[in-house]
């Protein structure tokens, strides 16, 4: 009985466990920082479907933290497990960060942490058993900021290169943003993320460059907003502005706004309003094309 149970323990244990991917070979010696001085690399967590639900697609999740720390729990690991249920493989990427003093990372860091984790999905995509063109992007707050320009800023595929993550494409296939910080200026603009992004006193022309209602083309894939009408930090006017430029460039979208739920309320599983937000982007991901059938 005792044996059973052991093998019942150690099974259980790995079923939770999480494989974690470091981004860079560990002689570039690149350290998180932020915040809690965090000095471990940037990396992500894998978290798998379960192979029976599993729909070939996957999700890189990116928290949010105003680009100081990292929101890991309702802006991370609960978002990767909810998707999972719905047949996505999920991963959670721990990025760079700066702190008040600018001694941490700032742009363009954080955006080779996302592109670099994009390539390096899809580079292992067969592997791990989804197809490449359907890894999507999901966001929150400055964490959304980072998957708008992901979404945005697309590195092209170089199919000779020696390097096998420069092979791949880094646009993702769809975009699920979350109360993200969009426009760097103005009135709508978070000073804080803005700031940890690209210093005190940031260049004009990099921080328009950097408002990515203003990189919108084309080849912006799908994207699924979602905001609070109360949100004192990072007001809906930034998903707005993004929302009139998907449009303008004919980019399948829809935009929610709900009337209460102020920042950072992640999946909002006490709440029976904002709860609905990601049921609603799992209904828009089958619109899309996508398999969601809990099973």
């Amino acid at each position: 009985m005792r044996a059973l149970f052991l093998i019942y323990l150690i099974s259980t244990m790995t079923l939770h466990a999480q494989e974690k991917i470091f981004l860079y070979p560990a002689s570039e010696k690149v350290t998180i920082d932020g915040f809690e001085k965090d000095k471990e690399a940037p990396y992500f967590e894998y978290y798998k479907a379960n192979p029976d639900s599993a729909n070939g697609s996957a999700i890189l999740v990116c928290p949010g933290g105003g680009y100081t720390n990292l929101a890991l729990g309702h802006e991370g690991k609960d978002v990767a497990q909810f998707y999972n249920q719905y047949g996505f493989d999920a991963f959670v990427l721990h990025y760079r960060l700066n702190i008040g003093d600018q001694s941490g990372h700032r742009h363009p860091d954080q955006y080779r942490d996302v592109t670099t984790a994009l390539r390096i999905i899809k580079s292992r995509a067969k592997e791990w058993k989804f197809d490449p063109e359907r890894v999507g992007i999901l966001g929150f707050s400055a964490g959304g900021h980072l998957a708008s320009m992901a979404t945005t800023m697309h590195l092209p595929a170089n199919k000779k290169s020696k390097n096998v993550l420069e092979q791949w494409s880094t646009r993702p296939a769809f975009s699920i943003l979350i109360y993200p910080v969009i426009t760097l200026a103005g009135a709508p603009a978070h000073r804080g993320s803005r700031e940890m992004l690209l210093g005190k006193n940031p260049d004009t022309a990099l921080v328009d460059s950097l408002s990515t209602q203003n990189r919108v083309d084309k080849h912006t894939p799908p994207t699924f907003l979602v905001y609070a009408n109360d949100d004192g930090a990072v007001p809906p006017e930034n998903g707005i502005l993004f929302y009139q430029a998907l449009r303008k460039h004919n980019i399948p979208t829809s935009l929610l706004i709900y009337d209460h739920g102020g920042h950072g309320f992640g999946m909002a599983p006490k709440d029976p309003v904002l709860n609905t937000w990601p049921w609603l982007s799992v209904k828009w991901l089958e619109r899309l094309g996508y398999k969601t059938g809990k099973r």
